[in-house]
């Protein structure tokens, strides 16, 4: 049968707001659709893209050709990149539908799970009304922007009982997962030192001269919550090694790109999820060569950007008996028996998952956590997001874990979280 929303389910963020449905504060309300067809019915996940770019690729064709998943919309602000992802969505499925307006898609109570891959600016509310009206959730890393947002996403998750999935997907790599198993369980003893590589750096963020807005795009809607600024292509461009990912009103730099990566394996294997480093110190401070955090127990982590101490290695974790170094895919060890060794009954074993997404597809049906949800993505995220306060203000940070907030810096509290434009503030 052709899916089409009814008038009801099509009404837009703008619809909602004009139908009174903001608060006073201006936060945007999506009421609780019931689903008329829950899971379970036909076995099958229907479920919709948001963000059409480069990372929804693969996330596109996982979702197009799984057997448990019926794929039915697709949402992007760019004119050309959501008619390009919905007219390869209807060679499987011609009845399915593009929105510039992710509203639409929360207001279609047929719709079950979202994918959702914007800017990071986005992530956060997208994710949490996506919660409220009864949709689970997989989000792109890192999964918030600030703070603040990253605390509103774990409080909806426990509020609204949805499953959220946060695409840090090297903890469903092997290798990476071996690399917890050694550190977790003292094969190469107490670490005393852990690198990081951030694959080298961005370009720095320079004004941009004003260009002429395309009709390509709804510019208005991509900035969403940000802060307005000219339109530039370069503000907006999906781009690995530049474009909105330079921009600190978009994202974390390279501490949300390939730091979001590795600080969550290093999270992991300390056993410090839902927990946290107490100091961020920035490149250069007091003459240090690499950014570096540091656990209450006065453990390091040193992040460089390009080669440095990780020696080769995303990461490399040193023991005072030996040491690990992983990357996608690789591990070296010393001594070297430790990469193929399998934990004892009585030892620690990783959660295991060797397909991040279809790790979350199970947890939609088995209403089981997944690998990443929300509590554990919100206490990496807070690592890429004070490391990036440290190196905007260039000085250290001290940060309380347990009561999640930064200590004695006023100026860098504010950090926290940013003014938001009108109509566009964070939901509940």
């Amino acid at each position: 049968m052709p899916i089409h929303p009814s008038t009801t389910e099509t009404l837009s963020r703008r619809s909602f707001i004009k139908a009174g449905l903001a608060t006073a504060a201006g936060t945007i309300f999506f009421p609780y659709i019931a689903r008329s067809n829950p899971i379970g019915a036909n076995n099958r996940v229907r479920m919709a893209l948001i963000g059409c770019g480069l990372i929804m690729d693969g996330h596109h064709g996982w979702a197009q050709s799984h057997p448990m998943i019926d794929l039915v919309a697709v949402c992007d602000v760019k004119t050309s990149k959501r008619e390009a992802a919905l007219a390869r969505l209807k060679q499987k499925n011609p009845d399915a539908v593009g929105y510039v307006d992710y509203g639409d898609i929360m207001a279609r109570s047929d719709i079950d799970a979202v994918i959702i891959a914007t800017p990071d600016h986005w992530h956060a509310a997208i994710s949490i009304d996506a919660m409220r009206v009864g949709k689970d959730v997989y989000v792109e890393k890192p999964m918030a922007l600030t703070l603040d947002e990253s605390a509103a996403m774990v409080s909806a998750e426990k509020r609204y009982g949805r499953i959220l999935q946060v695409g840090s997907m090297q903890r469903s790599d092997p290798a990476m997962r071996q690399a917890v198993d050694i550190v977790r369980n003292g094969w190469i003893g107490e670490i005393t030192e852990i690198h990081i590589d951030l694959r080298g750096d961005f370009p720095p963020v320079n004004l941009l001269p004003e260009e002429p807005v395309p009709a390509d795009i709804d510019y208005d809607r991509w900035l969403g919550p940000a802060p307005w600024r000219p339109y530039n292509n370069m503000r907006v461009l999906g781009n690995y090694g530049s474009g909105w990912r330079i921009f600190w009103d978009y994202g974390s730099r390279k501490n949300g790109d390939w730091g979001a990566h590795h600080f969550d394996i290093v999270q992991w294997a300390l056993d410090m999820d839902g927990n946290g480093p107490v100091l961020f110190v920035p490149k250069g401070f007091e003459g240090s060569p690499y950014q570096y955090h540091q656990y209450a127990n006065g453990l390091k982590v040193t992040a460089s950007k390009g080669g440095g101490p990780a020696n080769g290695a995303m990461i490399r974790f040193v023991g005072k008996n030996g040491e690990v170094k992983v990357s996608r895919g690789e591990i070296e060890t010393t001594p070297a028996g430790l990469a193929s060794q399998i934990p004892s009954s009585s030892e620690f074993r990783a959660y295991r998952s060797n397909d991040h997404r279809q790790n979350w597809l199970d947890s939609i049906i088995s209403r089981r956590p997944p690998i990443c949800p929300a509590t554990v993505g919100a206490s990496t995220f807070d690592i890429c997001g004070l490391a990036g306060i440290a190196e905007r203000l260039n000085r250290p940070i001290h940060w309380n874990p347990e009561k999640r907030e930064i200590t004695g810096d006023p100026e860098a509290s504010r950090f926290a979280d940013y003014t938001r434009r009108a109509g566009y503030q964070l939901p509940v």
